[in-house]
């Protein structure tokens, strides 16, 4: 008897309890939300910084951004809302009904019936200022903030997605991905390139690559230098000829380039429009036509019969300077031209003789591009046991590199790959002038600020 009055009473109680009035908030990216398909009053949650405020007499309207997108999702609440913290860069969670907007400028809207103010910001002493186009030099000062403004939002969303299309490009032909290496037992210095390891894996594995971090203590304050940048590295086995090394080269450009520019459509269209104006016809241009090749020979020719003067003159046997490079490219028609067969000198050991006397060249090319000049360095690696070890002797490293000989007396093949610098991949497809303004913190020459 006790029992069911106890159990009579619970139902009573539940009977009479307030039911919730709605489903739980499904949490949206902005993305997502711009791009539902239903609208049929959902409620969600989105969390974001505000972009813009504007009050009216019975309306407020905010624009929030999560950086999901470049364009950001309007919320639209009672002015009853309307707060002094909500301010350009507070943080904020919206909850309320997704809906057809009535405006022909964005396809839905965020009807809010919570809005709860996460972080305040203080829009006087916050340096990116609402409605301000900053330029990219000023934005440099802050690269604590600076990812928050619409160009760099973009730019980092484009990295993003060029990563994803490298990684993508690779990765269809059972191609393996070797990590970069992280702790040491031995005395070791920063990594300048992955190859003598991919070379490694290439006895192994015909197709292997590499994306990661590399470092240079190169004394340089130019716009297309860092003291750490990213670089993509492949070996691939069973290459015998430069031809075959230059189609991979210009399909990865090509195949990467078109996937950012089909997946990232808006951002790539604010870079073209207003940091490098003309810069997409420019790429078009890279993309219908097939990459040109000439000699370093025929390149060095070109150079002297030059109208223009250069501040270092070109001659046969020594290296290309930017000036050059990006010369050779605009007499290419402004298409990327690869440059082949550079002399034996100028280049490490590893880079295969081509036994063509008097002018004594190896099997090296780079990919110049326009804006930038080189973006690809590679070759045929030298395969040959006794050609090698003669290079080897001749530049004193026998001993250090016994284990890479190794390599051509157990089961060496014909072999050869290539390097490509990510962040002037970027500025090549982009148009953007300064290495610094592609990735998130630059580190240069007196410059760790992050």
């Amino acid at each position: 008897m006790f029992g069911a009055r106890c159990l009579l009473r619970a139902l009573r109680s539940c009977t009479s309890a307030p039911c919730p009035r709605h489903k739980p908030s499904a949490r949206l990216s902005v993305r997502d939300a711009l791009g539902a398909r239903s609208t049929n009053g959902e409620r969600v949650k989105v969390q974001g910084w505000i972009r813009s405020v504007r009050s009216q007499k019975e309306v407020l309207f905010l624009h929030v951004n999560d950086g999901s997108s470049l364009e950001s999702l309007q919320v639209v609440a009672d002015s009853s809302f309307d707060s002094r913290e909500l301010a350009f860069g507070s943080s904020v969670e919206v909850q309320g009904q997704l809906v057809k907007s009535p405006s022909k400028k964005q396809n839905v809207e965020l009807k809010a019936e919570k809005i709860e103010i996460v972080g305040n910001c203080d829009a006087k002493a916050f340096p990116l200022k609402y409605k301000e186009r900053h330029p990219l030099e000023y934005l440099r000062q802050y690269p604590h903030l600076r990812c928050r403004t619409n160009a760099l939002g973009s730019i980092l969303r484009i990295r993003s997605e060029a990563t994803a299309a490298i990684h993508s490009f690779f990765k269809p032909s059972s191609k393996i991905k070797v990590p970069e290496e992280n702790f040491f037992n031995v005395p070791a210095f920063l990594t300048v390139s992955g190859q003598l390891h991919l070379e490694v894996m290439s006895g192994a594995f015909t197709q292997v690559f590499t994306f990661g971090p590399t470092f240079r203590a190169e004394n340089s304050q130019s716009r297309r230098h860092l003291a750490e940048f990213y670089m993509v590295e492949a070996e691939i086995s069973f290459v015998e000829s430069l031809q075959d090394l230059m189609q991979v080269m210009e399909g990865l450009f090509k195949t990467a380039t078109m996937m950012v520019l089909s997946n990232c459509t808006e951002d790539v269209e604010l870079c073209h429009k207003f940091i490098a104006p003309g810069q997409k016809d420019r790429l078009e241009h890279m993309l219908k036509n097939n990459f040109l090749i000439i000699s370093y020979t025929e390149a060095v020719e070109i150079l002297k019969q030059a109208s223009q003067n250069f501040t270092f003159t070109p001659e046969w046997g020594v290296d290309l300077h930017t000036e050059h490079e990006k010369y050779l490219v605009k007499h290419c028609g402004n298409i990327p031209v690869f440059v082949i067969n550079y002399p034996l000198a100028l280049k490490p050991f590893y880079m295969r003789d081509n036994e063509d006397g008097p002018q004594h060249t190896v099997a090296a090319v780079d990919l110049l591009v326009p804006g930038v000049g080189e973006l690809f360095g590679g070759s045929l690696r030298e395969e040959r046991y006794h050609f090698l070890e003669q290079q080897l002797a001749r530049s004193g490293l026998t001993e250090a590199y016994q284990w890479y000989l190794d390599l051509r007396r157990f089961g060496s093949v014909p072999h050869g790959g290539f390097g490509m610098g990510f962040e002037r991949y970027l500025q090549c497809i982009l148009g953007i002038d300064n290495i610094k303004d592609v990735i998130p913190f630059p580190r240069f020459t007196h410059s760790c600020v992050l």
